[in-house]
């Protein structure tokens, strides 16, 4: 295939909420934006049924619906949103410098500005029955889910911080918390640890992991596996909560961003700047701690300010290149 260029303005990458509120703020701005939807078009929220907690729908709404309304919002105000996956970049280390990403391994793109909201993967087991059931009882996110199960029994994976604070979380609201820890002890600090332990209605199952998850259509109950003795166990639960980690979608970006050893994009404090000039990180790409849809948008908006104070201090070379 023959090598198609063209240069924009601003480029967002991902679509998800931080990438569309980006695309709103910038359009609106007249900054032009183009965005690219990547592999996940509208991210995570499509594999959420019912999403609660988003300002302004206070009967709720499902996360597919969320995501075309902020998609149609976007291309109210003239964002061209546009199916496509950027498999390699070029990014500038000039003020005022050009980056050059290529979409689908043929078409370069060159753009004034990069908005990345590429978003994170929580990480899952990837056994049968838990990839059939996910939005029928498993999550990756108790804080999104979690009401959904509220005076119900539930069990939770994992052993680290988010593991042990996601599980005092459904604690709060849930009748019983098991919490399967793959190791013989849990890697969270002393003082998750110590209020993991001090919550009675959580009931933490060491040396154990997930067999199978019991369910047809929804979550019924869960077989645990004794990783030291084999034996197995199997209790009902109507929800389970995966709190193995995310991997942030940061790949393309290695060698060219700064991230932490995770990869996590880092941005400047009370920023999106990121470490080259005129590319902004929004969501979960650089957020590891709060990894919500509202605190996604609300970085997209700061990316898309971010981008407009950037055009303010550089003379734009906008222009479309045959």
């Amino acid at each position: 295939m023959s090598e198609q260029l063209e240069r924009v303005k601003t480029l967002i990458v991902g679509s998800g909420p931080a990438g569309y509120t980006a695309a709103i703020y910038a359009a609106r701005a007249d900054l032009k934006p183009v965005l690219y939807t990547g592999m996940e078009p509208g991210g995570q929220l499509t594999t959420t049924t019912e999403v609660d907690n988003f300002p302004g729908y206070p009967e709720g709404i499902d996360g597919p619906t969320m995501m075309m309304q902020l998609q149609q919002q976007a291309e109210r105000f003239g964002t061209e949103v546009r199916i496509g996956m950027i498999t390699a970049v070029d990014l500038s280390d000039e003020v005022g410098g050009i980056h050059k990403v290529t979409v689908d391994d043929s078409k370069i793109v060159e753009a004034e500005t990069v908005i990345i909201s590429t978003g994170a993967s929580a990480k899952y087991l990837n056994i049968p029955s838990e990839q059939r059931l996910r939005g029928g009882g498993v999550s990756a996110c108790a804080v999104c889910d979690g009401f959904f199960y509220k005076g119900q029994e539930v069990a939770i994976v994992g052993g680290g911080d988010t593991a042990a604070e996601e599980a005092s979380y459904l604690a709060n609201i849930c009748k019983k918390v098991t919490m399967l820890v793959r190791k013989d002890e849990m890697r969270a600090s002393k003082a998750m640890q110590h209020r993991v332990n001090s919550l009675e209605n959580i009931e933490v199952r060491y040396n154990t992991e997930v067999d199978e998850v019991i369910g047809d259509q929804v979550v019924e109950g869960l077989r645990m596996v004794n990783n030291q003795t084999g034996e197995k166990e199997e209790i009902a639960i109507t929800g389970l909560f995966i709190a193995i980690g995310h991997k942030p979608n940061t790949d393309i970006f290695k060698g060219q961003l700064e991230m932490d050893e995770t990869g996590y994009l880092i941005t400047e404090p009370k920023s999106t700047k990121t470490s080259k000039p005129g590319v902004f990180a929004s969501g979960d790409a650089q957020d590891k701690i709060y990894r919500q849809a509202i605190t996604a948008a609300g970085t997209g908006c700061m990316a898309a300010l971010d981008a407009e104070r950037y055009f303010a201090t550089v003379e734009s070379k906008e222009t479309l290149v045959s």
